[in-house]
């Protein structure tokens, strides 16, 4: 099977160390697994995953769920509650939701069985409701591993691509109804950037979210190209990898804080009365997660989006 992440690609090296943020901790994200360990100390759950990192292991390590072997997927299954989520229920659920917006069927596709047939049509919007607001309204993938009901490059359940016209993500819906009505390349762009600010997921585990956030970044680069027919300039990767960055997070989503809580200090000066103990459970604090609200330009806790419901 080809690599469906290519980490050593010109879109990701040009905005890995970006991809590779934790915009809560100023930090990295960590691995928040254990899949990796056997490869060292700087591999196991708690450490930060870094450039250098993932080149010394192999790019090729990191690679969505259907490509890794059965035993490593039993035993994340079991640890983690990790599961395949097949295109074609992904595809049912957005469209219930677009149903729930739009208020009719079949907006983007028509749904048989297991495939769909995307709609030839240009995208109808109903009275009081434009394109613009489509694209600005927000949607959340909650617990969104590869991120496949935001950006569907391949079936998560078998490793096929999936050709860009019968897309069914969050996103790809966004950028096909930009793809429909901006009038030039400079309206195309400042839409894409706003469909890219109006889609969000949380994940734990540290390299399901990296693999997300490069699918979302090379949906980006695949658009581009069908549209106008070029490559994103390295300003262009890296802008929205930034918004990638911010909108994908990691976060523990049953406590809305950063897995496992704050990194240990590298060096910790002990007091005669302090125990390894007592030390390791201070330098673990929970972190409440940061998201950014772009139509507001500022950072917000979680916690007020899950209170305001503005997704």
């Amino acid at each position: 099977m080809e690599d469906l992440i290519q980490l050593d690609s010109y879109p990701v090296q040009t905005t890995l160390r970006i991809l590779l943020q934790d915009k809560t901790t100023k930090k990295n994200i960590i691995w928040a697994t254990d899949s990796y360990a056997s490869f060292g100390e700087a591999y196991t759950d708690r450490s930060q995953i870094t450039a250098n990192q993932l080149k010394k292991m192999n790019y090729g390590m990191i690679q969505p769920r259907i490509s890794k072997d059965m035993k490593q997927q039993t035993q994340r299954t079991r640890k983690s509650a990790e599961v395949f989520t097949p295109a074609w229920i992904c595809n049912k659920m957005n469209n219930f939701c677009d149903e729930e917006w739009f208020g009719y069927k079949d907006v983007f596709n028509r749904q048989a069985e297991h495939e769909w047939i995307s709609t030839e049509d240009k995208i109808r919007f109903p009275d009081g409701k434009s394109w613009k607001d489509y694209i600005d309204s927000r949607r959340l993938e909650i617990t969104c591993g590869e991120a496949p009901y935001l950006a569907s490059r391949y079936d998560a359940s078998t490793g096929n691509m999936i050709d860009i016209y019968k897309r069914i993500g969050i996103l790809d819906r966004k950028l096909r109804v930009v793809n429909e009505n901006a009038a030039d390349e400079t309206e195309w762009l400042k839409w894409t950037i706003r469909a890219f600010q109006s889609v969000y997921g949380y994940e734990y585990q540290g390299d399901n979210l990296l693999i997300a956030r490069i699918n979302l970044l090379m949906t980006f680069v695949d658009y581009m190209n069908s549209k106008w027919h070029r490559q994103p300039e390295k300003a262009e990767l890296r802008k929205v990898a930034n918004i990638i960055s911010w909108n994908i997070w990691q976060m523990d989503g049953l406590k809305g804080t950063v897995p496992m809580g704050v990194l240990k200090e590298e060096y910790h000066q002990m007091s005669l009365f302090e125990s390894f103990q007592e030390v390791e459970e201070d330098n673990v604090p929970e972190v409440r997660c940061k998201i950014y609200d772009w139509r507001a330009d500022d950072s917000i806790l979680y916690e007020e989006l899950e209170k305001n419901r503005w997704y």
